[in-house]
């Protein structure tokens, strides 16, 4: 009967250990694949990415770095600025200097 009851801990969602710990290190490979693919260093990525495994970060950070090395692969540079960077404002001016109509923020 207990076995029967335990069988259910599926279905409610509870996780094992061995499964929580399979998602932890592929989670650690996916980040170091993405850091290494966008040109960081592996230091960078741990400093980055504290809460996660560092040795599954480097395995996957190799394994990113053999895969760009064999199919000769360059780094793809993020375009997206630092989160506590501002964003550059830029406003379309007319010919007398002035602020152009569409560069003004509208209101509904």
């Amino acid at each position: 009967m207990l076995l029967a009851l335990l069988g259910g801990c599926d279905l409610l969602g509870i996780e094992g250990a061995s499964v929580v710990a399979a998602r932890r290190d592929a989670d650690g490979r996916a980040i170091g694949g993405a850091c290494r693919h966008a040109g960081r260093a592996i230091e960078d990525c741990y400093v980055l990415n504290r809460r996660a495994d560092k040795g599954a970060i480097f395995a996957g950070w190799r394994e990113m770095n053999d895969y760009m090395l064999e199919n000769k692969l360059e780094v793809v540079a993020p375009t997206l600025s630092p989160p506590g960077a501002p964003a550059p404002v830029t406003a379309a001016v007319d010919d007398e200097g002035d602020a152009a109509p569409s560069a003004k923020p509208q209101r509904r």
